[in-house]
């Protein structure tokens, strides 16, 4: 089953994560099919913290890839951004 989920990266205490798409049965940081976005959890005010690129998450959804659940509370509060 394809899954979409966060895979961490950063420093120790600096938690960077990218939105990708793989293969359930892979590793969190593992070998991914397509990277779709990015959440960094700790970002000033002046950056960007979430990007999400939706048309590409259609896609993946359409052909039935699932969303993790932190990534769908990540998706709703994307688009809440976009709709304000």
């Amino acid at each position: 089953m394809v899954v979409i989920r966060l895979a961490r990266g950063g420093a120790k205490k600096r938690p960077f994560y990218s939105l990708v798409v793989a293969d359930s049965r892979t590793r969190r940081d593992g070998r991914f099919i397509e990277r779709i976005g990015f959440y960094n959890p700790v970002a000033a005010a002046n950056e960007e913290g979430l990007r999400v690129a939706t048309d590409r998450l259609t896609y993946w959804q359409q052909q039935g890839a699932k969303l993790s659940p932190t990534v769908a509370r990540l998706v709703k509060q994307s688009s809440a951004k976009a709709a304000a």
